[in-house]
């Protein structure tokens, strides 16, 4: 196989294709998001206080990137435009707007950005809800309250038995990846969804689809835990956590928006 045969079987395939991750193209995407999440924070540290107030003003442009996937996966964008929507390319699409936001924000209105940049998020992804609501049949309502109540009560136990974690930004890590375990569980379990990714599809094909909030659970936990024990300062011990947030909460939303539009 030559290079160009490389290259096309394992990343351009898996999009053009949506053949899902295979083990290169996982290795490749997790390791250019580290070196990207490390310049990220190297630039924010410098120029922002990275705490609650940042990451709930970028929590509209998650909820943004998981409703704008499910754009592409409902099936209103075509090829070439439809490929900046597929994972990974829409994380990138998604920063540059966030990024541009935050940017632009902060130069105008100092450590006042916040209202403007959560607002501007805010109206990109009201716009792209209502786009998907209004077009699209509403066929299993419930996927995404039962994931949110079970998120919520799984979220409410770590709250109780831990103390040094015991902080927003760890409660929103826990709740998000709460909300993306047990809505992959119910797509798995009751809809015939498919897990693509390959270490979540090795824990389903080997201990079933309840085992996702199950490992959740465990792995966000001893994380938030190490994080707190640290000695790391606070900007970074945020910033951690946001990128947790985004890892978690934003497959959790588009999944659960591609069961309830069954798409």
């Amino acid at each position: 196989m030559d290079i160009w045969g490389f290259i096309k079987k394992y990343y351009i395939d898996s999009i053009v294709y949506k053949e899902g991750y295979n083990v290169v193209n996982t290795i490749t995407w997790a390791v250019i998001l580290v070196l990207a999440v490390f310049l990220l924070y190297r630039f924010l540290d410098r120029r922002f206080r990275i705490g609650h107030k940042f990451v709930l003003a970028t929590i509209p442009y998650i909820i943004l990137g998981a409703s704008a996937r499910v754009v592409e996966d409902a099936g209103f964008l075509q090829p070439p435009i439809s490929y900046l929507f597929m994972s990974p390319l829409i994380f990138f699409l998604i920063f540059f707007i966030a990024f541009s936001t935050l940017i632009i924000s902060k130069r105008l209105l100092g450590e006042k950005y916040y209202a403007p940049y959560a607002l501007i998020g805010t109206s990109f992804a009201v716009g792209v809800s209502i786009l998907l609501f209004s077009n699209l049949k509403i066929v299993h309502p419930l996927v995404i309250p039962y994931a949110m109540s079970f998120a919520l009560l799984t979220t409410t136990g770590y709250y109780v038995i831990s103390r040094k974690t015991r902080n927003i930004l760890s409660i929103l890590v826990m709740f998000s990846h709460m909300l993306d375990g047990f809505a992959s569980f119910i797509g798995i379990q009751y809809h015939g969804y498919v897990e693509i990714h390959v270490l979540p599809g090795l824990i389903v094909d080997n201990f079933g689809p309840i085992a996702l909030p199950v490992v959740k659970f465990i792995i966000v936990g001893f994380i938030l835990y190490f994080i707190e024990v640290g000695k790391e300062k606070e900007n970074l011990k945020n910033f951690i956590k946001f990128v947790l947030i985004v890892f978690g909460f934003a497959p959790a939303l588009r999944n659960g928006l591609r069961i309830t539009f069954e798409v």
